[in-house]
């Protein structure tokens, strides 16, 4: 049986030479694996469409919220948030072109290869054992005559070697004396036959190469047809992916894309919408001079006891700035109704601050502890939020001013509780008290809880009950616990 590996020694890289059609036929099995590896290629950026499709969206939402909680306020607070709707634009674009990539791309290029590759029984695909065995077929015979040239020119030019060693031999016996005649005779026959082997040896590989000779040209053509076959099969794969390339290159491309350039047109025109004289007049109208003022006016005692002056009544005037119900000038410009709520300080403003997340933080900081990256936190995310008060009540006591010189210099905290030691007091609740605002306390009569300050000129106290509730009371609601 013919064997294109035993017998034949490759002289030379041609692909005329026996076996070295099998790099084309290694061509096919490696187009099926670059469909794979181009199917690979194109999942990846999908992926990565998706990731980053999902960063901007995060990236959009936290610090849309950080920049309406933040102090930025107007057309500027506007063209600030323009960026976050971009980014959640862009997002959904990115997200459209992962699909495209595996709905349109990824598809396209597996059917194709289901197509194109048939698989066998046995292993292997279809169009790689068709073109193995044509290859073979058209081999064989040329294969066969080459083998027997081989054979014939080793049979020559062995044939060569031992005529010219019995030419030696019997030229050394002639300047022999002690070597008779008989013995004379026999090397000069074995130089006459070894010349006769050399003529008939030549002439057999004389003929044997004249065969292969004739044997060539359709050697040729019938290797030419096969390779064709291959050529057009690897045509096929390459136009095909060169076309899917193409396809890849339209979905990626969001320059050409429409809705991608009115992203950042109108980008640019809420940018370009900020106006500086706008947002002072806003400020000045909803958090300044132009703001209107309950002024304090004489207001008659009431000796309902359940109806006690609410605290909150009198902290619109003195405690804080109520931007509910403003009267606005022609010129004040409306904004959102984050600005028109009640400004007040709660116990959660600072902590809300203190999570806030600092994207600017340098993840891999080792060198500070994480009390000081929350302090920077705080500091870097924003100072405070727009729903922030800032305490009006005038008091001589020095204790009570946020702009001492101890506050200064940054040693308290002008929001933290007065809670002195000298100024606590057990009392006991003499009638039964509901809270009628958040700050206010709720005790039943006989209820015991600790006063921490005195009574204020609205006749009100601040006390602690004993589950840690802090909070206002009205004065005459208790007693001191003798």
């Amino acid at each position: 049986s013919y064997d294109d590996s035993v017998g034949v020694e490759v002289s030379s890289d041609s692909f005329w030479e026996v076996g070295n059609y099998k790099r084309t036929v290694k061509r096919i099995d490696d187009g099926h694996r670059l469909c794979n590896d181009l199917m690979n290629c194109i999942h990846e950026r999908a992926r990565i469409e998706k990731v980053y499709a999902q960063q901007l969206t995060e990236w959009a939402k936290r610090w849309k919220q950080l920049v309406e909680k933040g102090p930025q306020y107007g057309t500027v607070e506007r063209a600030w948030c323009a960026f976050m709707s971009e980014a959640e634009k862009v997002s959904e674009l990115h997200l459209e072109v992962k699909g495209s990539l595996m709905n349109e791309d990824f598809e396209k290029i597996k059917n194709w290869q289901k197509e194109a590759f048939h698989k066998q029984m046995m292993g292997g695909f279809k169009e790689t054992k068709e073109a193995e065995d044509g290859f073979r077929k058209a081999q064989k015979p040329w294969a066969k005559k080459l083998k027997e040239v081989e054979a014939a020119k080793k049979a020559y030019h062995a044939a060569c070697k031992e005529e010219k060693l019995a030419i030696s031999r019997e030229t050394n016996s002639k300047a022999d004396p002690a070597l008779n005649p008989e013995q004379l005779k026999k090397l000069q026959d074995k130089v006459e036959r070894s010349k006769q082997d050399v003529l008939k040896t030549k002439e057999k590989y004389e003929k044997s190469l004249k065969e292969l000779d004739n044997a060539t040209p359709q050697y040729m053509e019938n290797m030419e047809q096969v390779f064709e076959q291959c050529q057009q099969f690897e045509e096929k794969r390459l136009r095909f992916f060169r076309e899917v390339l193409l396809e890849v290159q339209k979905h990626l491309d969001l320059s050409n894309v429409a809705s991608y350039k009115n992203i950042y047109r109108e980008l640019e025109q809420n940018i370009k919408a900020a106006d500086a004289v706008e947002d002072l007049r806003w400020f000045r109208a909803n958090q300044g001079p132009g703001m209107s003022m309950n002024w304090p006016q004489f207001e008659e005692w009431s000796a309902d006891l359940n109806r006690t002056l609410s605290r909150r009544e009198k902290k619109k005037a003195s405690d804080g700035v109520t931007l509910t119900g403003i009267n606005q000038t022609g010129d004040q410009v409306s904004q959102p109704n984050k600005h028109s709520s009640s400004l007040s300080v709660q116990s959660n403003t600072v902590q809300s601050v203190q999570s806030s997340y600092n994207p600017f933080e340098d993840e891999e900081d080792t060198g500070s502890t994480v009390s000081e990256k929350e302090d920077n936190k705080i500091k870097n995310v924003s100072s405070y939020e727009k729903n922030q008060s800032y305490p009006t009540d005038w008091s001589d006591e020095e204790s009570n001013n946020p702009f001492s010189s101890t506050d200064a210099n940054g040693d308290t905290n002008p929001f933290d509780e007065d809670t002195s030691p000298a100024m606590e007091v057990r009392v006991r609740a003499l009638y039964d008290y509901e809270g009628q605002e958040q700050d206010e306390l709720s005790f039943k009569a006989g209820d015991e809880l600790t006063k921490m300050e005195n009574e204020d000129e609205q006749g009100w106290c601040k006390g602690r009950l004993d589950n840690g509730q802090v909070g206002l009371y009205p004065a005459n609601y208790v007693e001191p616990i003798q």
